[in-house]
């Protein structure tokens, strides 16, 4: 295991090496959605959510949905549906421990990102879960998000990493299959590797898509066939 030669173990030490704070990243931060924020909000089909259980533990873990997906209930309060998924459930689980989130919201072809922060819970009320239906399907639960802090973020990651400049990237040639890693990172045989997001190849074999349940818009169970 690699030791570190020059640890850094003060906030005084990274001050130093960043230097003094800039007038505008400072006063860039407010504790409300505004209209800026909110029209950023109402145009994202992807976030990444950070939250932390009671141990310690970090999660982060990708949401993605039509643009608007994330609601905007009042400049405090935002909302993010659940879809069907791994059946994890890393996020809610954290929160019941510790209320505690992070959100990086993004949009596609723009540097920038919008951050928000702030204490989240679990909800299932029904008239509030039928408000963000997606083609007649309603989300299962939802997290509710009490906002502290928001901002805009600078593209300066997006420019580096040429994130939406396709010409830069670089290849996925070889590069292990979701089914391949969920094969070898437990331990599975091939049929124990499916998901039911789509087939999964492992090597000439195609995994078929599994009979997963999926509920109708009034609650109702039904199966994909």
């Amino acid at each position: 295991m690699y030791q570190p030669k020059v640890p850094v173990t003060t906030a005084a030490e990274v001050k130093a090496i960043l230097g003094p704070d800039f007038a505008s990243q400072v006063g860039k931060v407010i504790d409300h959605i505004d209209a800026h924020c909110c029209a950023w909000i109402e145009r994202c089909p992807f976030v990444v959510i950070s939250s932390i259980n009671a141990a310690g533990a970090m999660d982060v873990s990708p949401k993605g949905d039509p643009p608007g997906f994330v609601k905007v209930l009042d400049p405090h309060t935002i909302a993010i549906p659940d879809r069907i998924g791994n059946h994890r459930g890393d996020t809610f689980f954290n929160v019941l421990e510790n209320p505690s989130v992070g959100i990086m919201f993004v949009v596609p072809r723009h540097r920038e990102v919008v951050r928000v922060s702030g204490m989240a819970q679990v909800v299932r009320d029904p008239e509030f879960l039928e408000t963000m239906a997606v083609h007649g399907k309603l989300p299962d639960l939802a997290l509710l998000v009490r906002v502290r802090e928001a901002f805009f973020h600078c593209g300066k990651s997006m420019i580096r990493s040429a994130m939406w400049e396709p010409e830069r990237w670089a290849s996925i040639e070889g590069l292990p299959s979701y089914a391949q890693a969920l094969k070898d990172h437990g331990n599975l045989p091939a049929d124990r590797s499916r998901t039911p997001d789509r087939p999964q190849r492992i090597g000439p074999a195609v995994l078929t898509r599994p009979r997963w349940p999926r509920r109708r818009a009034r609650g109702a169970m039904t199966w994909r066939r």
